[in-house]
């Protein structure tokens, strides 16, 4: 991996950066990646299944501390740095090595890790300039997590998430509605789980059944799936439920997101301490004013006529 040329090199002559946004990272941000491949066995996940492999193909400490020490000089106005590698922390003596040297470089940066992550590498790394960590929770019910072979205990889980949020370590969860095993009660105990464990922000998905992954290959044989695989999004590119389950039907998976959404956003302390740090930080306040137009934008479309509603409604319907 070492042998591949720097990508910030392309950026700085191809990118105006600060055209880019997601809401959880800081702006003006660059993204790249330290490895590829993943060594978790999610059914659902694309890229490994797909593309990068099980094994954790990595480039060395002292070549991503050489990118990043260029990528410092290019963006000077960059404000994170964020290692999109599919799970970050899969190597952690790695990933401390590599944050104590992003530590000297005194860089903020962000990742994607699992829910397994111990107190002692959480301190390292937040120690030497770790902001976030972007968190695929999936489920809160433990059944569905074997289901879909995530590897992650709810215990193991909520402690690594007290320790995270103990050691001021912000965290992006990302929960996903419709994978095999889900009923409307299972639904509702992953809305509590997430109002429970608190984290900073969250991101509600579909399960997607992407042809090359098990969970495809598993809805064609149980007959969940009731949607051709270019029908996985709808033409304003809004998630379209493609599950159909015995006692839970795809207009009903569909519609979970957006209560979810509320019920986690709307109670009174998550908007009091959301409001508490646009009081405190301008640029928090302006970041967050922007996601919330977003968001009741992104509510809207999926209530269009023949958007992912009308279009479970139908397969549903013919189920």
């Amino acid at each position: 991996m070492d042998a591949l040329p720097f990508v910030v090199d392309v950026y700085k002559r191809d990118l105006t950066i600060e055209n880019y946004f997601i809401g959880y990272l800081l702006h003006p941000y660059v993204s790249l990646y330290t490895g590829r491949g993943c060594r978790s066995k999610c059914t659902f996940c694309l890229w490994p299944q797909t593309l990068g492999g099980h094994r954790y193909r990595v480039r060395s400490a002292a070549n991503v501390e050489t990118e990043m020490a260029r990528a410092k000089a290019l963006f000077p106005q960059v404000k994170e740095f964020f290692f999109d590698d599919d799970t970050f922390t899969d190597d952690l003596p790695r990933a401390e090595e590599i944050a104590r040297r992003l530590g000297r470089l005194g860089l903020t940066w962000s990742c994607n890790a699992k829910a397994n992550v111990p107190r002692k590498t959480l301190e390292v790394l937040r120690d030497n300039g770790l902001r976030l960590l972007l968190v695929g929770y999936e489920s809160g019910n433990q059944k569905i997590l074997n289901n879909i072979k995530k590897g992650i205990r709810l215990d193991v889980a909520r402690e690594f998430t007290r320790n995270a949020k103990a050691l001021g370590v912000t965290i992006h969860g990302t929960f996903i509605l419709g994978l095999p095993g889900e009923t409307p009660e299972t639904i509702q105990e992953t809305v509590r789980y997430a109002c429970e464990i608190e984290p900073d922000t969250i991101q509600v998905s579909l399960a997607a059944p992407y042809p090359g992954t098990e969970l495809y290959r598993q809805a064609q044989e149980q007959g969940w799936l009731q949607i051709q695989p270019g029908e996985l999004v709808d033409a304003h590119g809004v998630q379209v439920a493609a599950l159909n389950y015995p006692g839970l039907s795809q207009p009903e998976i569909f519609e979970s997101v957006e209560a979810f959404y509320r019920r986690f956003y709307f109670r009174p302390r998550k908007i009091v301490s959301m409001v508490g740090g646009m009081l405190r930080d301008p640029t928090v306040m302006r970041r967050r004013l922007r996601e919330g137009v977003e968001f009741f934008r992104f509510m809207r479309q999926r209530r269009v006529p023949g958007d992912g509603v009308a279009a479970a409604s139908a397969s549903g319907a013919g189920a």
